[in-house]
């Protein structure tokens, strides 16, 4: 399907497309030469490309604290999330008290949120693992949303397929 410039429905069509790429040693991407950030962890400079693709306007997120921060003082910050949103994440279990990862949200699941990120993981480091994922988040990881102008679109959105965990027993393998 073809998606409107400048809408969520581009933004995430986009953004799912970038599933799997995986970094160059020490953080090189094509998002954060994009961002002139090359070498910098690189969740917000995934964001910003993904934006910029779509035709969609935002200041840098790179600084994923500061971006958040931005977007509160523009007042497009959100408590409930919307498709297209910026995720803002801090991780309570890994000892940084501070917004430190950002994703774009795709859909909403059972109180859950569907996010597309980049340089995180399927396990391990969440905001430093090196590739882009779909993730599934919960109000315990994120902080709020930022909500970049799209333009208005009541249309369809790309389907997300999320692949079922493997329950305990078929990561052992079946005896």
């Amino acid at each position: 399907m073809i998606y409107p410039q400048g809408t969520a429905a581009l933004a995430i069509e986009i953004a799912l497309k970038e599933q799997g790429t995986i970094e160059e040693p020490e953080n090189i991407t094509k998002y954060g030469k994009f961002m002139k950030a090359d070498g910098l962890p690189w969740c917000g400079s995934f964001c910003n490309w993904v934006l910029a693709q779509a035709g969609v306007k935002v200041h840098s997120v790179v600084g994923t604290a500061l971006g958040a921060h931005k977007f509160k003082e523009i007042s497009r910050w959100h408590e409930k999330p919307e498709r297209g949103d910026l995720a803002f994440m801090d991780f309570p279990h890994d000892g940084v008290d501070r917004i430190s990862h950002v994703g774009i949200v795709v859909g909403m699941d059972n109180g859950n949120v569907l996010t597309i990120e980049g340089n995180t993981s399927r396990g391990g480091d969440q905001r430093n693992g090196g590739m882009v994922l779909l993730k599934v988040r919960t109000d315990k990881e994120i902080v709020g949303y930022g909500r970049p102008k799209y333009v208005p679109y009541k249309g369809e959105y790309p389907v997300i397929e999320v692949a079922p965990m493997p329950t305990r027993k078929a990561r052992k393998g079946k005896k």
